[in-house]
């Protein structure tokens, strides 16, 4: 069983087309959101309550800050070495889930 997609013919000589600006842009926003969140994280969990407690409203204690703290860090890397290897061209298995077949 062949897992390449049949609805286009596989060229490897053809160079790959430039983005378009609204992809470029896209493109700039996806490295954008988990870097801002990364400098704008406060370093200790009592400061991530006062502003989970000022933005909702809601308290949380500072075991669950503390675990919420690590929990986007965590994330945010997560996303940023995903776009990285994307960049550098490696295959992540489940990106090839999706078929670009129209």
């Amino acid at each position: 069983m062949n897992s390449r997609c049949c609805c286009r013919a596989s060229a490897p000589t053809e160079e790959p087309r430039p983005l378009a600006p609204l992809q470029r842009a896209r493109e700039a926003v996806r490295w954008l959101i988990p870097g801002v969140i990364l400098i704008a994280m406060p370093k200790c969990p009592m400061c991530v309550a006062a502003y989970i407690a000022l933005f909702t409203g809601v308290g949380i204690s500072l075991t669950a800050a503390a675990s919420l703290r690590i929990l986007v860090l965590a994330l945010c890397l997560a996303t940023i070495a995903v776009l990285a290897a994307k960049r550098a061209g490696v295959v992540i298995p489940w990106s090839r889930l999706r078929s670009r077949c129209p």
